[in-house]
């Protein structure tokens, strides 16, 4: 009944193209355990392959207990795959072949001002909002000398008058 809900009543179109979170955990943890089986083939530590290839320790270390967090993203993983299988003999593009392009969807997403990353002396926006400081400024200062000006007068006029 759902499925044809979704179908028909909300003309959705299936999502079985869809490449699931899943699968992606799934092929990383192939190339995982195929890294780490090939290296101890070779009775190579992680340190000695880091040197062999010239990768961090760090990054062969996420790579093969597949945690995602320090693990590069697409186009840089796919380089240090290409040289893990020189270096650990392995059939070429056999790991190449595993990953799969993470592609991220942009959103447009509304720009909030905030001010701690306003920077008033390097944007233009900060030299406007200068600009306008300044000729508020200037206007503000203006208006309150005139107007003490005028009292200023007024008194020196009434005290020339009480004089007389």
């Amino acid at each position: 009944m759902n499925i044809l809900k979704n179908n028909f009543l909300f003309k959705k179109k299936p999502e079985n193209n869809k490449v699931s979170d899943q699968e992606v955990v799934d092929q990383y943890i192939e190339i995982a355990k195929l890294v780490k089986e090939s290296r101890i083939q070779q009775n190579l530590t992680i340190q000695e392959l880091s040197l062999i290839s010239k990768i961090p320790e760090q990054t062969i270390n996420s790579i093969e207990n597949n945690n995602k967090n320090f693990r590069p993203k697409y186009p840089f993983i796919r380089s240090i795959l290409i040289k893990l299988e020189e270096c650990l003999v392995l059939e070429k593009n056999i790991l190449v072949k595993l990953v799969i392009k993470e592609r991220k969807t942009f959103k447009k997403e509304k720009k909030d001002f905030l001010f701690s990353k306003f920077d008033l002396i390097n944007t233009w926006q900060g030299s406007l909002l200068y600009f306008f400081i300044l000729v508020l400024t200037i206007f503000i200062l203006k208006r309150y000398f005139i107007l003490n000006v005028n009292i200023i007068e007024i008194q020196n006029i009434e005290n020339k008058i009480i004089d007389k």
